[in-house]
């Protein structure tokens, strides 16, 4: 049985986020062209002038900008607004876990779980330690609603 949702997605939150230019790492992100996590990620370097880091086991180079496996690896003095996970809901917990302990030392504010991407407990989990959530859409699906 799923359980109920609660997190209701605040349109004042994604429309700074998506219109306030900052630092987004991209968890999933690879340099594989034809995945989502990499049209997204480039239209919102592109078109709407965030910085990305991509995050991802083989830490590829994406965008011109050197990849990590990890949260954790991203040296200290980069600053990170968000934290887009691009990851089967399965898994993203572990990710709000790491981007709420480096939070302080990264800047990390946000988590954005993409399109299909749902963990209640994950996004509660990250509200209680002072992030905001964006849960279960998509940058490119919210722009045009702004």
């Amino acid at each position: 049985m799923t359980a109920p949702r609660t997190h209701t997605n605040d349109p004042a939150l994604i429309r700074r986020l998506l219109l306030t230019p900052a630092t987004w790492a991209v968890v999933g992100l690879s340099s594989h062209t034809e995945r989502t996590a990499y049209g997204v990620s480039g239209w919102l370097k592109n078109r709407l002038g965030h910085r990305i880091i991509p995050v991802h086991p083989r830490a590829d180079e994406v965008f011109g900008e050197q990849g990590f496996t990890t949260l954790a690896e991203i040296p200290d003095g980069v600053h990170i607004e968000v934290v887009d996970c691009f990851v089967n809901s399965s898994r993203v917990g572990a990710i709000v876990d790491d981007a709420i302990d480096n939070a302080e030392r990264l800047g990390i504010s946000a988590v954005w779980l993409q399109l299909g991407v749902i963990d209640e407990d994950a996004a509660q989990r990250a509200k209680e330690a002072g992030l905001d959530v964006v849960m279960d859409t998509c940058p490119k699906i919210e722009y045009p609603r702004l």
